[in-house]
């Protein structure tokens, strides 16, 4: 079944309700923001993909935007701000605290390649990938060439996003905890 149609509009008032129509106003909306598509003026799918932030289920969202991305259009991506490797060494180390879990050893050298935690104990390898560090073929064959390496010597790696860290820490937190064999 059909949703609403959603429609950006400049200004912030002044409009009465449509029935299936879900009206967003904008002060912000601009040239820039608008194309056509049939001869109809429609937002830019970046901007439709901003727009849509928040407003609907987060599983529709990813899928909105793997469809843009897939059909080759540039949208923002899910995070907003670029995060740094120490930005994510942080969100990672908090959660560890926050769920009580062991702190790991952090950018050891383990066998060769540096990696981001390390749990010497455990043999457990924890990488936080951001997609500003690791989009490409060289990045994602990289990545997977030292997860190979380690294996080799019995560490086992775990990776997990940035979005992942924020926006499902128990999920992460329950992963860790059965890749560490922590107690529940």
């Amino acid at each position: 079944m059909p949703g609403p149609i959603h429609v950006t509009v400049n200004g912030d008032g002044g409009r009465k309700k449509r029935p299936g129509l879900h009206i967003h106003r904008s002060r912000t909306l601009t040239p820039r923001d608008i194309t056509r598509r049939h001869g109809i003026a429609v937002t830019t799918p970046a901007r439709t993909i901003d727009d849509i932030r928040g407003e609907i289920e987060p599983y529709l969202f990813r899928r909105a935007l793997r469809q843009a991305e897939l059909a080759g259009y540039r949208v923002p991506h899910l995070g907003r701000v670029k995060r740094t490797r120490s930005d994510l060494e942080l969100l990672f180390l908090a959660l560890c605290d926050d769920h009580g879990l062991p702190r790991p050893l952090v950018n050891r050298h383990v066998h060769g390649p540096r990696v981001d935690f390390y749990w010497p104990e455990q043999q457990l390898v924890v990488e936080t990938d951001s997609w500003d560090y690791h989009r490409g073929s060289v990045a994602f064959e990289d990545d997977h060439a030292r997860d190979l390496e380690l294996r080799a010597h019995g560490i086992a790696t775990r990776r997990y996003t940035g979005d992942q860290l924020e926006a499902a820490p128990e999920a992460v937190a329950a992963d860790l905890r059965e890749a560490l064999g922590a107690d529940s």
